[in-house]
């Protein structure tokens, strides 16, 4: 059987960390033309993405590349080996390798969910700073507990929720927040139909470790079988491998920016109304968050949405008029008089573009403030996500105490909160 115990640091890794959080954390870089040094764990297309739009900064160096599947290491030093015209960028199977290096500063992140957050707690306890794709943790006590050893070790960190940094949503938020649409009463926040897959696929010999470390791949989730359809992807959807029967993959984004909009950054909603189509959510203060389900593909929208702004549309509804804008750049604002309250000639962002995301980290990492998606704004976001993926799992309405961030009266959906972790260490 395998081991389902929680990983433990050791005495030593607990006086470690304790001695990097006592230290003081300003920034190593004497001069703006230093470099900041970046290594990368994890290597997908979610990566290749990432990766492509950090190496045009002028403030970083890719130095190290860490993934489990040899392949996927090759393509991705080539791709940073390419921009430099060099053959400098290292290959790390074990990520813990790259981290015992003392010349990377930072590191990104973009694994599959099950690892976010224990290799992001890792970097941080090892001095690094942080940019983790989303979604930051698979339960509400992943993020949790990430959020606290951000807060411990003082190190930046950045949540991949880029559209926290993209101008069209930004414009909508402050739109929101300025009062020009009156009394916001209802917020829409568009994700996937959620999903709830068990199925195990059909064992296959396990490759050797050099080709594709299998022990590593897993990491925290639970053991189960070698199949060439997970590493390739497959594992999407799956409870073991996936974070809130995928309602993060878009929520983690959209639900994120109706808390910003909402000036909800430091609480998130009390209750969790599961519905056929939608989750009611509602704050303290009345407003409503409706997390619509969207079919794929895309063009079979929810009324409440104009198809032509593309992927992970947001809407918010005051009193006084509305705005909605989506991965296309565009903003639609009712009634037509709001358009004046709007920057005339912004630039035109696809939502899933990186860089000015990637520049605000890469800002903090020398300023050591707070990034645009900082821990804080990740845990309240995130676990008001998984509070209403759990809320649609469980099948009935529920209520959270945004101050101790757990359910109230409700042991079943309280044990959803956190999973067993494997001990992957070897």
């Amino acid at each position: 059987m395998p081991d389902c115990t929680p990983f433990l640091p050791s005495r030593r890794d607990v006086l470690a960390a304790a001695a990097l959080a006592a230290l003081p954390m300003r920034s190593a870089f004497a001069s703006p033309n230093d470099k900041i040094n970046l290594g990368v764990i994890g290597f997908g297309p979610r990566c290749e993405y990432d990766l492509t739009s950090m190496l045009k900064s002028d403030q970083i160096r890719c130095v190290a590349m860490s993934e489990v599947q040899k392949y996927r290491g090759e393509k991705g030093k080539k791709l940073v080996d390419d921009a430099y015209g060099n053959q400098d960028c290292q290959i790390h199977r074990d990520f813990r390798e790259l981290l015992d290096r003392k010349d990377i500063d930072a590191v990104l992140i973009a694994t599959g969910d099950r690892w976010h957050s224990a290799a992001s707690i890792l970097a941080a306890e090892a001095g690094k700073d942080v940019y983790s794709e989303k979604p930051c943790g698979i339960t509400v006590e992943a993020c949790q507990r990430l959020a606290d050893t951000m807060d411990r070790t003082g190190r930046v960190f950045q949540a991949g929720t880029q559209r926290r940094s993209v101008p069209n949503f930004e414009q909508a938020v402050n739109l929101a927040r300025s009062g020009a649409l009156g009394k916001i009463h209802t917020l829409h926040a568009s994700v996937y139909v959620p999903v709830m897959d068990n199925a195990w696929l059909p064992a296959q010999k396990t490759p050797d470790k050099e080709t594709c470390d299998w022990n590593m791949w897993l990491g925290p989730a639970a053991w189960r079988p070698f199949n060439q359809s997970y590493v390739d992807g497959r594992w999407r959807g799956i409870w073991d491998f996936d974070s809130g029967a995928r309602l993060l993959d878009w929520g983690a984004h959209t639900i994120d920016l109706c808390q910003w909009a909402n000036d909800a950054d430091d609480t998130m909603p009390i209750r969790y109304e599961p519905q056929e189509d939608k989750i009611v959510c509602t704050y303290e203060n009345g407003v409503k968050l409706i997390v619509d389900f969207l079919k794929e593909p895309f063009g079979d929208r929810s009324p409440h949405y104009i198809t032509r702004l593309g992927t992970c549309p947001v809407r918010f509804v005051g009193d006084k008029g509305s705005v909605e804008t989506g991965d296309s750049g565009e903003i639609v604002v009712t009634p037509d008089s709001l358009q004046s309250k709007l920057p005339e000639g912004s630039k035109r962002v696809r939502g899933l573009d990186v860089s000015i995301h990637a520049e605000n980290f890469f800002d903090c990492i020398r300023s050591r403030k707070p990034t645009n998606a900082n821990q804080t704004v990740m845990r309240r976001s995130h676990i008001a996500s998984h509070a209403a993926a759990i809320s649609w799992i469980v099948g009935r309405t529920l209520t959270l105490d945004p101050k101790t961030e757990t359910f109230v009266n409700d042991p079943e959906a309280n044990l959803l909160c956190s999973r067993p972790e494997r001990d992957w260490v070897v």
